[in-house]
């Protein structure tokens, strides 16, 4: 009897401890720190030390990507603009394109330089292309992660080279992430396991992606690997599988070989243990707006992105509601202007939001149409 209760004691200790290892499990066990979230909700699915500030390596470029495919998407940049190589570009460290000062080169060279080598000549020459100076350029950087609601990031340089002062966090640069998925564009270079710069001339050169996660595992097309002394070997990679884009964050191994293992073993069980049920569509019309002081009369608000619930696998879909919060609205507004933002909750807690955007051009009226509209309303009663 005594053996018989000692034993159930022991069962009775160790169950929780399975229980445990089950809810969390240690799939990155080289990583100082990790972090996998889904895109479109930003629920984050497995979490390691994720708020803990630490030397990212290279990941510090994809804030720059960030900037840089804002100005692209907006039309002040074009990749196939040339550039002058600097000085300054050319005395660049660490990886690096290899760029000759007075060397003329075009963007879509530099953006290829950037995401697949990881090249830190061209993201510097990319930095004084928008902002004058890389000290410039990296306030820029800093401004967009006060933006975003970053808590524990700071930027020193736009490389990632290692300087006293500069960190941020897995959390954090999943979130750079998102952000930076926004801009799709950037997926036809990350997702390139191999391409050519300075493709027609002499110098054609053959560059190979340093994430090899884009060649060898199913669904992975970006994002980003890096390396110094003080950070460790670093990678942040998005996959895209049934409909489920998901993003995996892994800081602080010794080497890439176990990086890269440990990380494709985290999206496998992003994959196996989550599905994604999109609830609403990318530009479905969510509200109508009348503005009477516009020639146009009305506005429809369309989501920017489709809307989703994450669920285990096997688990009914979540009970959800959603809040619709307006901007202040400014005469004239342009198609694909933020007017509000909608907020998805489940139990009462907000899990994802999606911004809202304008269907069209809106100008304001004049007084004579306004005077006209007045009338109109006054003879069909409606006042």
């Amino acid at each position: 009897m005594k053996k018989f209760i000692i034993l159930l004691l022991i069962i009775s200790f160790i169950t929780p401890m399975i229980v445990l290892a089950e809810n969390n499990p240690d799939i990155t066990k080289g990583a100082k720190s990790a972090v996998m979230i889904e895109y479109t909700t930003g629920e984050i699915l497995y979490n390691k030390n994720a708020n803990e500030r630490r030397s990212v390596a290279s990941l510090t470029k994809m804030m720059g990507l960030v900037i840089i495919f804002e100005k692209i998407d907006n039309g002040s940049l074009k990749t196939n603009e040339i550039l002058t190589v600097s000085k300054n570009a050319k005395e660049m460290g660490g990886s690096q394109l290899w760029l000759d000062e007075g060397e003329k080169i075009s963007v879509d060279d530099l953006l290829k330089g950037i995401t697949m080598a990881s090249a830190n000549d061209a993201m510097v020459l990319m930095a004084e292309r928008i902002s004058g100076t890389e000290e410039a350029f990296v306030k820029e950087m800093n401004n967009k992660a006060r933006s975003l609601g970053l808590k524990n990031t700071n930027f020193v340089n736009c490389t990632g080279l290692d300087e006293e002062g500069g960190y941020s966090s897995a959390y954090d640069m999943a979130l750079i992430a998102k952000e930076l998925l926004k801009h799709s564009k950037v997926l036809e270079y990350t997702s390139k396991y191999e391409d050519y710069i300075r493709e027609n001339s002499e110098e054609k050169t053959w560059i190979v992606n340093t994430n090899k996660l884009v060649r060898f595992y199913n669904g992975a097309d970006g994002l980003k690997t890096g390396y110094t002394d003080e950070a460790g070997s670093t990678l942040a990679v998005t996959s895209l599988k049934d409909g489920l884009r998901l993003i995996a964050i892994t800081l602080g191994y010794d080497e890439a070989n176990t990086r890269n293992t440990e990380t494709m073993a985290l999206l496998d069980y992003g994959y196996n243990q989550y599905e994604s049920k999109i609830i609403m569509q990318k530009d479905q019309k969510i509200k109508n707006i009348k503005l009477n002081k516009t020639k146009q009369n009305e506005v429809n608000l369309v989501l920017e992105n489709d809307v989703a619930i994450i669920n285990k696998k096997g688990e009914e879909i979540k009970d959800y509601s959603y809040e619709i919060k307006l901007n202040d609205i400014n005469l004239p507004i342009k198609k694909g202007e933020v007017l509000g933002r909608l907020e998805l909750k489940s139990d009462n807690k907000i899990i994802s939001s999606t911004n809202l955007l304008a269907d069209r051009n809106l100008e304001k009226a004049n007084i004579f149409t306004q005077y006209l509209r007045v009338i109109g309303h006054a003879l069909s009663g409606s006042i």
